[in-house]
C-alpha cells in the first residue's frame, strides 16, 4: 500500500457511514445508496491528490451528493422515490435489537413506527430541503459543510431548513388525529 493510499484511509473512511446515510436518503434505496457510495469513494480516490485539505467530511459529501444526482439522472428518476421494502424490519433484526438496546418489544416497536412515520414525512419533502435535514440533523454537519456540500450559500442553507422543518410541522399536524 503507497504512503497515499494510507492518507486516503485515515482522510476519507472515518466518514463512510455519513456517505452512506447521505445517499439513502437522496437515493430512497438501500442498494442504490450503495452503489453511490461506492462509486463517490472511487472518485474520492481518483482525485484525492487535488484535494487540499479543509473539512474531508464536507469534501467526500459533495462528492456522495453530487454522485447521487448525477445516477438519478441518468435513470431519469422521479423526484420523490418509494421505499424500499429493504427498509422493513424483519423479526431477526427486531430480536437482535431487543437485545443490544434492552427496549420492550412495546418500545422497540414505537421506536420503529416513529422511524417510519419520519421516513414517511421526510420523503415528502423536496430533495434539496430533504438533503438539508439529513446532512444538519441527522449528520450534525455545520451550516458551512452543508453550504459547501450542497453548493449553495449558508443563508440558503438556513432558510431551507426553516423551511424543511415549516413543512415537516404541518405534514405532521396532518397525521394527528
Amino acid at each position: 500500500m503507497a504512503a497515499g493510499d494510507s492518507d486516503f484511509e485515515a482522510v476519507v473512511l472515518p466518514h463512510l457511514d455519513e456517505a452512506y446515510n447521505l445517499a439513502r436518503w437522496l437515493m430512497r434505496s438501500p442498494s442504490d445508496a450503495e452503489d453511490v457510495v461506492q462509486e463517490a469513494v472511487l472518485r474520492a480516490l481518483t482525485y484525492y491528490a487535488s484535494f487540499r485539505g479543509g473539512s474531508a467530511r464536507a469534501w467526500l459529501l459533495q462528492i456522495v451528493r453530487n454522485t447521487a444526482y448525477s445516477m438519478l439522472r441518468l435513470r431519469a428518476a422521479p423526484e420523490t422515490v418509494p421505499l424500499d421494502e429493504d427498509e422493513a424490519i424483519h423479526a431477526d433484526e427486531m430480536a437482535a435489537m431487543l437485545s443490544e438496546a434492552g427496549l420492550s418489544p412495546e418500545a422497540l416497536l414505537a421506536r420503529v413506527q416513529a422511524r417510519r412515520q419520519l421516513d414517511s414525512l421526510l420523503a415528502e419533502l423536496p430533495v434539496e430541503l430533504r438533503e438539508c435535514v439529513v446532512l444538519f440533523d441527522l449528520n450534525q454537519a455545520t451550516y458551512r459543510e452543508i453550504a459547501t456540500i450542497t453548493g449553495v450559500p449558508i443563508g440558503t442553507v438556513m432558510s431551507r431548513l426553516w423551511r424543511a422543518r415549516r413543512m415537516l410541522i404541518r405534514l405532521a399536524a396532518r397525521l394527528k388525529p
